[in-house]
C-alpha cells in the first residue's frame, strides 16, 4: 500500500505545474480560448480528461510580462498553459521559466542569437548547400559577368560573403579596384585562404565582423548580398543589409538585390495532408483517429519549410503580396509588413493551405542592359529554399470561379529579431456556399 501511495506522490509531482513568463504578446488564433472552470489540471490523467474535452487547435493569446502555469508540454514548439482561468496551447520559445528580468529586459540572452546563427555558418553544411544551389549560385554569377565592363574600377562590399564565391566572381569576371568581403562568422579565416589560392588577395580584401561594427578605408559603389530567408525576411540578415547600405553605399550606388517581392498562392497539398493527417484513420486496420487532433497541432501550426509544390497543385494564378524596394526599405519597415490577396480558383480543388515563395532582382549597370531575376517558385529551377507551405486547420473544397481574399502579415518578434509570425487572413467566396472566413498565426523561429 505503501508503493502505491508513492506512486501516486511521483505522478503527482511530474505533472505539477510550471511557472513561466512570457517574453513578448502572443495572439491566439483559429478557436476560442477555453475557460479553465473548475477543473484542476494537476495530475497526468486529469490533464488528459480535459484536453479530450477541447479542440486541441484552441490556442491562448498573452502579452509580454504575464506568468503562465505550463502544464505540459506535447511538442517541443507548443506547450498546454493556464493563464487567468484559460487555457490552450502556447508557442514554448515565447516564454522563460521563472521569475521576470529586472529592468524590463524581456531576455537576458542575445536577441540575435549569435552564437547559434554565426556557428551554424562556420561549418560547411551551410554552405555546400549554398553553393550546391546552382540556381543561386549562377544568378550570382550571371549578374557579375553581365555587368563587368561597369564593374571596372568600382569599389564593391560582398556583406555575409561566407566562403566568398561573389567576391571571388568580381575579381576574376570584371576588374573592380576593390572588393571588400565582409563575413562574421568563423569561415572567414578559410574564405582568407580561399582568396590566396586563387590568386585574388591584391582585389579582395576579407573582413570578420558584423556589418553593425564594420570599419571600411572608403564608401562603395554596389553593394551585393545573398540575405534573403524563408518567405524572404525569415532570420533578418536584410537587417544588417540595410544598416550596412546606410553608411557605406555612396549616393548613386547601387544594390544586389535591387527589388524583392514575396509570392503567395493557394494550394492544394493531397500528399502532405494524406502523410501526417488521413494516415491516422485506419493505419494497420486500427482506428487511430484521436490521434489526428494532435497531428494538426504538431505538423500544422508551423509552416512547412523546403516545400516543393507541384505546379499543378496551384489552384490559382499566383500574385506578388510584398515588394521590397532595396534603396527605400527602412529597418523599422520590417516590424510589420502586410500585403493583400485577391485570387480567382482557376479550377476545382481542395483548398489546403496556401504555398510562398520569393523573387529578387538585379538592375543592370549597363544602359539599357537586362535585369537578372532569381525565382524561387515552382515553375523555375529548384533552390535550396524550395518553397513554403502554410496548411489551414480543415480542408476546403473549392470550384472554378470562386474567390479567396484577404491578407498577409510578417510581424517580426520584438525579443527574438531573427524571428517572425505570419498571419493570414482569408475569406472564401462561393457561388454554392455561403462565405467561409478564417485566421491563423504561424511562428516561424530558429
Amino acid at each position: 500500500m505503501q508503493a502505491v501511495r508513492e506512486d501516486e506522490e511521483e505522478e503527482e509531482e511530474e505533472a505539477s505545474p510550471e511557472d513561466y513568463v512570457a517574453l513578448c504578446d502572443f495572439t491566439a488564433s483559429g478557436s476560442e480560448q477555453v475557460k479553465l472552470l473548475s477543473v484542476k489540471l494537476a495530475t497526468k490523467q486529469t490533464l488528459t480528461r480535459f484536453n479530450s474535452l477541447i479542440s486541441p487547435s484552441s490556442q491562448l493569446s498573452f502579452s509580454t510580462g504575464d506568468r503562465l502555469l505550463v502544464h505540459s508540454k506535447p511538442s517541443a514548439d507548443w506547450w498546454w498553459a493556464e493563464l487567468q482561468g484559460l487555457v490552450g496551447y502556447v508557442p514554448g520559445s515565447y516564454l522563460r521559466q521563472g521569475a521576470a528580468p529586472a529592468g524590463g529586459d524581456p531576455s537576458s540572452e542575445d536577441p540575435w542569437q549569435d552564437d547559434e546563427y554565426f556557428g551554424s555558418y562556420g561549418t560547411l553544411r551551410l554552405h555546400l548547400e549554398m553553393l550546391s544551389d546552382r540556381s543561386r549560385t549562377e544568378a550570382y554569377r550571371q549578374v557579375v559577368a553581365s555587368n563587368s565592363a561597369s564593374l571596372k574600377n568600382k569599389v564593391v562590399m560582398d556583406l555575409g560573403c561566407g566562403t566568398g564565391i561573389i567576391s571571388l566572381f568580381c575579381a576574376q569576371l570584371a576588374q573592380p579596384s576593390a572588393v571588400y568581403a565582409v563575413e562574421a562568422s568563423s569561415m572567414v579565416e578559410h574564405t582568407r585562404q580561399l582568396v590566396k589560392q586563387n590568386g585574388c588577395e591584391e582585389v579582395v580584401t576579407v573582413l570578420q565582423g558584423r556589418a553593425e561594427e564594420l570599419e571600411l578605408p572608403e564608401q562603395v559603389d554596389i553593394l551585393v548580398s545573398e540575405w534573403m530567408g524563408n518567405c524572404l525576411l525569415f532570420e533578418f540578415m536584410v537587417e544588417s543589409v540595410l544598416l550596412a547600405r546606410d553608411r557605406w553605399l555612396r549616393d548613386g550606388g547601387v544594390m544586389w538585390p535591387s527589388s524583392a517581392a514575396l509570392t503567395l498562392v493557394p494550394c492544394q497539398a493531397d500528399s502532405y495532408y494524406s502523410e501526417k493527417m488521413a494516415f491516422w484513420e485506419r493505419p494497420y486496420g486500427l482506428d487511430f483517429t484521436p490521434l489526428q487532433p494532435l497531428a494538426q497541432q504538431e505538423f500544422f501550426t508551423k509552416p512547412k519549410f523546403s516545400h516543393l509544390i507541384d505546379p499543378e497543385d496551384c489552384l490559382s494564378v499566383p500574385c506578388d503580396v510584398i515588394r521590397l524596394n532595396m534603396y527605400t526599405v527602412q529597418v523599422r519597415d520590417l516590424e510589420e509588413v502586410k500585403g493583400e490577396f485577391q485570387f480567382s480558383v482557376a479550377k476545382p480543388g481542395v483548398f489546403h493551405g496556401f504555398t510562398a515563395w520569393f523573387t529578387v532582382q538585379f538592375e543592370s549597370l549597363e544602359t539599357g542592359g537586362a535585369t537578372v531575376e532569381l525565382n524561387t517558385g515552382p515553375n523555375s529551377d529548384p533552390t535550396h529554399w524550395k518553397q513554403t507551405l502554410f496548411m489551414l486547420d480543415t480542408p476546403t473544397p473549392v470550384n472554378a470561379g470562386d474567390s479567396i481574399h484577404g491578407n498577409v502579415i510578417l510581424r517580426r518578434n520584438p525579443v527574438w529579431r531573427r524571428h517572425m509570425t505570419v498571419t493570414l487572413h482569408w475569406k472564401i467566396n462561393s457561388s454554392t456556399d455561403n462565405c467561409q472566413v478564417g485566421t491563423k498565426h504561424f511562428p516561424m523561429w530558429r
